[in-house]
């Protein structure tokens, strides 16, 4: 995946917890560093979106929905 060079304002104290993690070598760089939080927290927010959204659905109606079609005729279905 290409790479785009960006500037940041960060705070300083957060900007010293990073530079610690890279001196241990936790972390091969800064851009590293911001590049797997960055990644991280919208990976995160994706899963509380969908939590959010899953919390709308009417659990009956979706059970409804999926067994819809399913009270037909047993003979229809294949034997396992």
């Amino acid at each position: 995946m290409p790479k785009t060079k960006v500037a940041v304002t960060v705070d300083a104290a957060l900007l010293d917890r990073v530079d610690e993690l890279v001196q241990k070598r936790r972390f091969a760089n800064r851009s590293q560093a911001v590049e797997r939080a960055l990644a991280e927290t919208l990976e995160r927010l994706a899963r509380t979106r969908l939590a959010r959204e899953c919390a709308k659905l009417d659990p009956r109606e979706e059970k409804a929905l999926a067994e819809e079609g399913l009270a037909g005729s047993l003979e229809t279905w294949p034997e396992y």
